[in-house]
């Protein structure tokens, strides 16, 4: 069947017994008392006897009672009543002990029509008079025909892209605990003893120290040590080793010996076992072509997340407090449990997977392309500090004469040709408050200044910077934290807080918890659809999408609404929208396949 199709039984419906006294009646025929057809007669009037309760729910069910009424004068009435009820046991599979899958809307919450009392299974409800105007549909009734949507929409987004989800949840979680990696293991190069009543060297002492040690190295930046008992790091950049890469030489601040040398990668100054984990979250070491597996992940996280919501909430509504939303069902067995575990995990996580799925699209190929432009058109891209001389001020020209040497292969270095030293640049920066884990960056040409920058991404922040004139040591330019733009301040903080940076440890343990959180929903997910697999006329099968058709009860309007919303999301998040284009190709290969085998199986020509 196709997704136009509305679902329908696979096979034939079977005639009803005959009941004791001749053929069964049937609505708007006509019966004797013998129970042959005839001219409109009324016949006596009986009690029909009372047939056994037959429930056919899946976990989290309403109960749906069916009366089947006769009377009148030759027409039979059929009144059919859904009541919402406590969730029914779900019928146990021989053995197993689990809820046994009895149709495949049992995924979706609603109410499952019973068979009537002689065995019948419930046909469509019956047509409206003939000339009777459609009634408008209600809000409830509305709600109700969006509902499938989303579950359907959860289904094929949790059996799809999960792979992609439960890749990057366990490169998070390796990434989450890379920092206290990286701290064992590189120990001897991060630390240096401190010597009783020791003071740190000059910091122009301990770079020369470092150049010394990488003589063919091009001086880039220097990390001055961020406190007692750490090392200061000199980097110098090497495109052999890659993009945002650099040579890092580790000088012990209290005596200038080199502690080690390592390479070290991007802003946040990784290490190679971090590096290596990093790149495995971002790319999986595929370069730009596996960076579309991370970016698929946080395009449809959000998405597969808040549907979850949405499926969980209507599910438990008959449930009174919080305790049925935010904590597992109690005494619940089978596929029942799986779901209620899977809903809470869900809920806890879901503030913590949507901050995911925003941030790591910032930064994304694609759609963080068209996050930047948004955020220039909103004037909320970072701003960036003045970081150039004018060469015919005061002192800069003779300060600069005899200095072109120095910008030669090794770069810029420090208190050459009238330069004056890093240790005056400190000063400066200090008098203008930028205090906080300096980063110092060397002038990038002879009408460079350098540039000083906080580098505390713990909570609170330090990100404020200054450049100083590399001849004169006056301030060129100062940049507060404080001074960007409100979304360029959430977008810098959301990046720490994504990479485990702004909260420190505890914000490593919170991201280790989300990341064990997202694999447990994935694993609940799967085994959900596993278990809903039909068990009858198959030796092997999987768990059933949920029926088509459905969006045919939700008002145009809506769908008009949704329409426009999915393809302003699909161009906005392109992968979101490539992505969306594939479930429904595959459900329209389903809805011909099944309509195959449909034709085949009642023997009805194609056309």
């Amino acid at each position: 069947m196709s997704i136009d199709d509305p679902a329908r039984p696979e096979t034939p419906r079977p005639a009803p017994p005959d009941g004791p006294s001749g053929p069964a009646v049937r609505a708007g025929d006509p019966a004797r008392a013998d129970g042959t057809a005839t001219a409109p007669a009324v016949p006596a009037a009986r009690a029909p006897e009372p047939a056994p309760a037959t429930a056919a729910t899946t976990a989290g069910t309403g109960a749906a009672t069916t009366a089947a009424t006769t009377v009148g004068t030759g027409a039979a009435t059929t009144a059919a009543t859904t009541a919402t009820a406590a969730p029914a046991t779900p019928t146990a599979r021989p053995g197993d002990g689990k809820g046994e899958d009895t149709g495949e809307g049992a995924d979706d919450g609603g109410p499952a029509v019973p068979p009537a009392a002689d065995g019948t299974p419930a046909g469509p409800p019956p047509s409206p008079p003939e000339g009777a105007g459609s009634p408008a549909p209600s809000p409830r009734a509305s709600r109700a025909g969006l509902r499938p949507l989303v579950l359907r929409l959860h289904f094929y987004a949790g059996l799809l892209v999960a792979p992609f989800l439960l890749v990057a949840a366990v490169t998070g979680l390796l990434y989450a605990a890379s920092y206290q990696i990286e701290k064992v293991v590189y120990a001897d190069e991060l630390t240096a003893p401190v010597p009783e009543g020791g003071k740190p060297l000059p910091l122009d002492e301990q770079v020369r120290a470092a150049v010394e040690a990488n003589p063919d190295g091009t001086l880039g930046s220097v990390w001055a040590s961020p406190g007692d008992g750490t090392t200061t790091r000199v980097l110098f950049p090497n495109p052999a080793l890659g993009e945002s890469r650099s040579d890092a030489v580790f000088v012990d601040p209290y005596t200038a010996e080199v502690r080690g040398e390592l390479v070290s990668y991007g802003g946040s100054g990784a290490l190679p076992v971090r590096a290596w984990i990093s790149e495995l979250h971002r790319h999986l070491h595929l370069g730009e072509p596996g960076r579309l597996y991370s970016e698929l992940a946080a395009s449809w996280l959000w998405v597969v997340a808040l549907g979850g919501l949405v499926l969980w909430l209507r599910r438990r509504r008959a449930t009174r407090g919080a305790r049925g939303v935010l904590l597992p069902e109690r005494g619940a067995t089978g596929r029942r449990r799986t779901m209620s575990r899977h809903g809470a995990i869900g809920v806890w996580a879901l503030p913590g997977l949507l901050f995911l799925s925003a941030t790591g699209l910032t930064w994304s190929a694609y759609a963080g392309e068209n996050i930047g432009v948004l955020r220039e058109q909103l004037r909320g891209a970072t701003p960036a500090i003045t970081a150039t001389v004018d060469p015919s001020a005061d002192g800069a020209a003779g300060g600069h004469e005899g200095h072109g040497g120095a910008h030669g292969d090794t770069g810029h270095q420090p208190g050459a040709g009238g330069d004056v030293g890093l240790d005056r640049v400190v000063e400066t920066a200090r008098a203008e408050g930028v205090t906080e884990q300096l980063v110092i960056t060397m002038p990038a040409d002879e009408n460079g200044a350098y540039v000083v920058t906080e580098n505390d991404t713990q909570w609170p922040v330090h990100f404020d910077a200054v450049s100083v004139h590399p001849t004169t040591g006056e301030t060129v330019d100062t940049l507060a934290f404080a001074d960007y733009p409100v979304l360029a301040q959430l977008t810098q903080i959301g990046i720490d807080a994504h990479m485990g940076q702004t909260l420190g440890l505890f914000n490593q343990i919170l991201l280790a918890a989300l990341m064990v959180g997202l694999i447990a929903l994935i694993v609940y997910g799967y085994r959900m659809w596993w278990q809903r697999r039909p068990t009858r006329g198959a030796a092997f099968a999987f768990g059933r999408p949920i029926p088509r058709g459905a969006w045919r009860k939700a008002p145009p309007a809506t769908l008009a609404v949704l329409l426009v919303a999915a393809v302003l999301v699909g161009w906005f998040v392109p992968l979101f929208g490539l992505g969306l284009l594939l479930f429904l190709a595959v459900d329209l290969v389903l809805g011909a396949i099944a309509r195959s085998r449909r034709r085949r199986a009642t023997g009805t020509p194609a056309g």
